[in-house]
Formats: structure tokens, sequence, C-alpha cells
């Protein structure tokens, strides 16, 4: 009997019915001829939902590839020494080269070829974002946009208003300008009010998810790390959709369920810990070995942050589910206020991109807002060779938390390259991390 009672997600089939259903979409829109925009799922994906079409995002999508890899090399190992057989080296971006493997494999992970968009869309996050989808566009010999922006308070504090204005203003124009892009290259007419909608949404179920989050705070945690991978992918997948919204009403009222009734995530949760950057999505039994110990990871920044839906609350010191325009009293009636709005919301409130190219005070001060709101008593560091966006700072962050007498384990390995991870080594990283701390495996 383990110390908590804990039973399975009831929506759990519902996310992975949606999280397949991206994928099945985007597999008949291939089939039929139908429009394929791809690019980044950090990038703004409601800004082309005026268009009837599906997204294909490269992030999960080379996820899915890693995590396919598991049973079959050749969606891991293999796509990786395409790319490489191709020129590009082993120091870039992971996913980019998993990616590029993929489509000069012409081979989807999902089945059948390589689906060609109409066009390719990415905003311009990291050194790297920028480029891949250029390159994608070059083999596929497809259009090509890009989307600069920065968000605000990046690298600085105390932002002036009329920096944050200009920026908004800079990223609204481009927006627009994008617009008239998209339908002189697809020779299709953009739909303002599926695009308004589409905006609307994806400020919700990101919030909604936010809100998802903070139940996390619960003692025991309703939802563990590896769960939140399955639930979190929602709205980095489809977050601009009305699915999305309604798949995280009814998960955020289970969780709330779960917490009322002290129903856990892992029964023998002792020790609180969170974790930093992207998993190896190709070995995510790590998660699993922390349990035997009596440890689980309840979340991180990555995890609570990716798709955006936060706010910092000055007042309160601390951050908070962002507002969707429905809730702060706003109606969007034009192409001009959903992009002005839209601007607002991703430079405002995509807390994950300040830890992007940048390790200062502004990721330390969101890692100890969880640190001290979700009650966590110790950090897992991934030193993470195949992002170097979340990669950046993090041995300036393990000094932040060893300054502050914060448990942090670390360990080396790679997103998505299975051959920069050592399974047996990081096993026995934890093992002394747990000594160190006290916590001795719990016996069966």
């Amino acid at each position: 009997m383990g110390i908590y009672k804990t039973e399975p997600l009831k929506c759990w089939g519902k996310a992975k019915e949606l999280r397949l259903g991206v994928y099945e979409g985007i597999k008949k829109a291939r089939d039929n001829g139908t429009m394929i925009v791809a690019g980044g799922t950090e990038s703004a994906i409601a800004l082309p939902a005026g268009f009837d079409m599906d997204f294909l995002g490269g992030e999960p999508y080379g996820a899915s590839c890693a995590f396919a890899g598991i049973q079959d090399p050749s969606w891991n190992r293999g796509l990786m020494e395409a790319s490489e057989a191709a020129s590009y080296p082993r120091d870039m971006c992971a996913y980019m080269r998993i990616g590029i493997g993929s489509l000069l494999s012409d081979k989807f992970v999902f089945g059948g070829k390589y689906p060609v968009p109409t066009f390719n869309l990415q905003t311009h996050i990291c050194d790297t974002h920028g480029k891949w989808y250029q390159i994608m566009s070059d083999i596929e010999g497809v259009p090509y946009n890009c989307v600069d922006y920065v968000p605000y308070e990046w690298e600085t504090e105390n932002e002036s208003e009329e920096s944050k204005r200009l920026k908004r203003v800079y990223m609204k124009d481009q927006m627009l300008d994008v617009i008239d892009w998209m339908e002189k290259v697809s020779g299709k007419k953009f739909d303002d009010e599926k695009f308004i909608n589409a905006v609307n949404w994806e400020c919700e179920s990101t919030s909604l998810w936010a809100q998802c989050c903070m139940v996390n705070q619960a003692i025991p945690a309703v939802m563990d790390e590896k769960m939140m991978y399955s639930l979190y992918i929602i709205a980095v997948l489809m977050r601009q959709q009305k699915a999305a919204v309604e798949f995280y009403k009814v998960l955020l009222d289970e969780l709330k369920d779960r917490a009322a009734r002290g129903i856990a995530a892992f029964e023998n949760e002792k020790f609180r810990m969170i974790h930093d950057s992207q998993p190896p999505w190709h070995n995510l039994q790590i998660f699993r070995y922390l349990e035997q110990f009596g440890a689980v990871s309840i979340g991180a920044h990555y995890s609570f942050s990716l798709s955006g839906g936060w706010a910092y609350d000055k007042e309160q010191d601390k951050y908070l589910p962002a507002k969707a325009p429905k809730e702060a009293g706003v109606t969007l009636k034009t192409r001009e206020e959903a992009c002005d709005w839209y601007s607002e919301w991703l430079l405002a409130y995509q807390t994950l991109l300040r830890s992007l190219r940048y390790s200062g005070r502004g990721k330390h001060k969101r890692i100890q807002d969880i640190i001290d709101n979700w009650k966590i008593d110790g950090m897992m560091i991934h030193l993470n060779r195949g992002c170097e966006g979340t990669a950046v700072g993090q041995m300036e962050l393990r000094r932040y938390l060893a300054d502050r007498g914060i448990p942090a384990l670390t360990y080396e390995g790679n997103l998505a390259d299975v051959r920069e991870f050592d399974l047996e080594r990081t096993i026995d990283k934890i093992d002394t991390f747990m000594e160190t701390v006290g916590l001795t495996k719990i016996a069966k």
C-alpha cells in the first residue's frame, strides 16, 4: 500500500485521441492534396488558422520520432544519420536534424511519405528556428516566411512601456504583412472570423493549461512530469482550436476533483522535484526510476510554460494564469485588433521564451516561483546538447540553486539523439543524488 490513493486520469483516452487526430489530419491532407502549413509549434500557429489547413509542428514531430526510435532505431539514429550525410553537423538543434532527416528520407513517422506543406511559417524564437524552416523550404521548393520577435523584459528588467509598445507594433505589423503574403502564395482568401476565433481559443486553452498546472501545487501532486508530457502537448499541437479549450476545461475539472479527494499521480510521493529543459524523449523511464526512491517530478518551467498562458502579478510577486480576451472583457472584432492582442499575448505571457538564449534573473525568478509555490525539494537539470536555447546558462542556474541550499542533480544528454545519452551513467547520478538527500529505495 502506498502513502496516497491513486487512479488513472479519466480523460487520458481523449488526450491520446486528440494527439493522434492532429497527425491523422495531416496524413489525410497530404493524401488529398489539401492545405498543410508547417513550422515550429512555438510560432504563431493561430496566424494561418484563417485558412482551412492542418499544421505540422516540427518540435513535437521530432519528439515523436525520438520516441519511436525506442522500438525502431531508424526513427532516431537513422534520421539523424540521414541529416549528417547531407552535411548538417551534430551540434545543431536535434529537432532540426531529425526533421531534416525525415524530409530527406521521405518518411513520416505516422505513416507514408513526408508531407510537403503549401508553405512554411516560422517564428524566430531562437538562433536555430528561423534557419530550420528556411532549409526545409529550400529542399521542398515551397515558400517560406518568418516572424521575428523579442519578448518583453528579455535580458532586461523594468522595461519601459514605450519599448513594449514598439515591440508590439513591430510584431503586429509583421503579422498583417504575413497574412497578405499567405494569401498571395496560397491563392486562397484569408477568413478574419476564423483567425479571430483561433486567437481567442489559443489564449483560452493556454490559460486553462496554466490553471491545470496551478492545481499541481496540491500535496500530493495530481500530475507527474511524465504524465504532463501527454497533456500539455494538446496546447502545443492545437491550442488554436476549440477542441483544445474543451479538453482543458474537462481536465481542469478532473484535476480539481483529484486534489479535493487527495488522489495522487504517484502513491509514494515523499520528495517533490522539478525538471529543467526538454527530457530525453528516448529514455523517459528515468522519471519512473525516481519513484523507486519516493521522488517525483511534478513539473518544469518547460512543461508549465511551453505554450504561454502565464502573467506576472507584481502585487503578489508570483506568476498566475493570464486572462484570455473574454475573461479580460475584450471582444476582438477586426483582423487588426486580433493581431494587436495576439502580439501582446505572445510578447507578455510566453514565459518559456525568457529562458531561450538567456539565463539571467528572469529565468531564475520563474524557477524560484515554482520552487516556492509548488513546494519543491530539489531539481533535476538536463544538460541538453540537443537544444542550445534551453541549455544556455544551466550551470548558472545550478549555482543559483546551490547558493540557496536547493539540491540539484545534473545529467548530460540530448532530447532527441539517443547516441548522446548514457542511461547507466544517468542512473548512477540519480543514485548518488538520492543518497545525498537521504532517500533510499522503497522496498517492493
